[in-house]
């Protein structure tokens, strides 16, 4: 089965950014919703954001909310997560999916019955 790939993870200090970005070999994303995901140490996998493949629009996590962005590069044929003003609750493992979309319990559903296309993950350390 074809994974996606996350890209641009590492090293960042308190208060600072990074931007990570979904890519699939071999297929494009234009069609599916995608999910970014996070699992930090000794927690389980929760949902961060989520781009419609119908309209565009995004939800997020109220934890990542007016700090994360999510968007969609068509000509680079990507998924970004841009993250702002990082702080070490945000230190994880973050890995993107494919959905059927991003209503209701789109994490929870996508986590419980392994919904999507995954990647392998980026790794995200926030540290001073």
């Amino acid at each position: 089965q074809v994974l996606l790939e996350e890209s641009g993870g590492g090293l960042v200090q308190p208060g600072g950014s990074l931007r990570l970005s979904c890519a699939a070999p071999g297929f494009t994303l234009d069609y599916y919703a995608i999910g970014w995901f996070r699992q930090a140490p000794g927690k389980e996998r929760e949902g961060v954001a989520c781009i419609s493949s119908v309209d565009g629009s995004t939800v997020y996590a109220d934890s990542v909310k007016a700090r994360f962005t999510i968007s969609r590069d068509l000509d680079k044929k990507v998924v970004d997560l841009q993250m702002n003003n990082l702080n070490a609750n945000d230190t994880a493992i973050y890995h993107c999916a494919t959905l059927p979309g991003c209503t209701g319990t789109w994490a929870e559903r996508a986590l419980i019955y392994g919904i999507g296309r995954w990647g392998k993950g980026a790794q995200v350390t926030v540290t001073s």
